[in-house]
Order: C-alpha cells, then structure tokens, then sequence
C-alpha cells in the first residue's frame, strides 16, 4: 500500500506561480512512476506531467515550458513547479503513483486561478 498526500494548492491570480508537494509513504520502494493529473468538474481527469523512476519525464501540450515536475534524490516528495499560470490551469491536482503494477492517488489539491 502506498499512501500520497497533496499540498501546495491555493488561489492566485494569473501569471502566478504556485508548487505543489506530493509526499509519499509505505510502500514506496516499488514506486516506478509519478505523475501529477488535474480534473474540471464534469470532465476527464487528464495528465499533466509525469516522471519515471529513471527520471524521464512527459508534460501536457497546455503546460509546457511553464510547469516543471521533479523530485529530490530520495524521489520523495515530488513537486510541481507551476509558472505564468493562467485561469484555464483552474482544478484539482491529484497526484499519481505506481506500485508493483498498482495505481495509487492522493485526495487531490484545489488550483484556482483568477483572471
């Protein structure tokens, strides 16, 4: 079991920065993915960014050069550094992990973003 806990949410206005925090504990040895997802109430929750355990990572069109994934030389916590967001960015952020083939998610973290 793998439990994972969001923070760094909040409400800023456009062209803010924002980081999320997600941090990871039990099972965490078999961690081989992180991935950060956002969900619009009433629409499909879709990726963001993500990282593999040996550091590659893959970002959404719509984030691109403006949103940055990492994580520490423990990969723990992982981060979302979040620049130039615009109202269109506005959602709650989950963050994913893979363990031994099973998908885990944390509660989620509300991004809102004013115009």
């Amino acid at each position: 079991q793998v439990q994972l806990v969001e923070s760094g949410g909040g409400l800023v206005q456009a062209g803010g920065s924002l980081r999320l925090s997600c941090t990871a504990s039990g099972s965490i040895f078999g961690i081989n993915y992180m991935g950060w997802y956002r969900q619009v109430a009433g629409k499909q929750r879709e990726l963001v960014a993500d990282i593999t355990s040996g550091g590659r990572t893959n970002y959404a069109d719509s984030v691109k050069g403006r949103f940055t994934i990492s994580r520490d030389s423990t990969k723990n916590p992982l981060y979302l550094q979040m620049n130039s967001l615009k109202p269109e960015d506005t959602a709650v952020y989950y963050c994913n992990a893979i363990s031994f083939g099973r998908a885990y998610w944390g509660q989620g973290t509300q991004v809102t973003v004013s115009s």
